[in-house]
């Protein structure tokens, strides 16, 4: 995980990268992405080529098939919603201790709401 209190760029993109990189996975890394203009630079593209790392683009205009629009959607249910936090570090904290649930005390609720099932519109018949 990479987190700041600043912007998201495309250096920021860069070490969340190497992050994964580091970690030593042994396997292919396609890392998802959608279509903000600090993930598509030259940058990020020559970092990931540098660290062998398949940058996928989800298509313009569709959140329902990024997965962490649905992530953050369920934090800020969980851990936002009506709640105040006088200071920036205990409401990053909620959010963090939110995020390292996800796998056990929140896995059943996510597991429905991450599913990739979606509905095709391939063979719609025209009226």
């Amino acid at each position: 995980m990479v987190t700041n209190d600043s912007y998201i760029n495309s250096y920021t993109i860069c070490e969340l990268l190497w992050k994964i990189r580091q970690m030593n996975l042994n396997l292919p890394i396609t890392f998802v992405l959608d279509n903000a203009r600090y993930q598509k630079c030259k940058l990020v593209f020559g970092c990931a080529e540098a660290l062998d790392i398949h940058l996928l683009y989800l298509p313009s205009y569709s959140p329902n098939l990024n997965l962490i629009e649905r992530v953050w959607k369920f934090v800020k249910k969980k851990c936002l919603y009506s709640k105040y936090y006088s200071q920036f570090d205990t409401f990053k904290k909620a959010i963090s201790d939110c995020l390292a649930q996800t796998h056990t005390t929140y896995k059943k609720e996510l597991d429905s709401l991450l599913t990739l099932k979606f509905q095709s519109f391939k063979d719609v018949k025209k009226v």
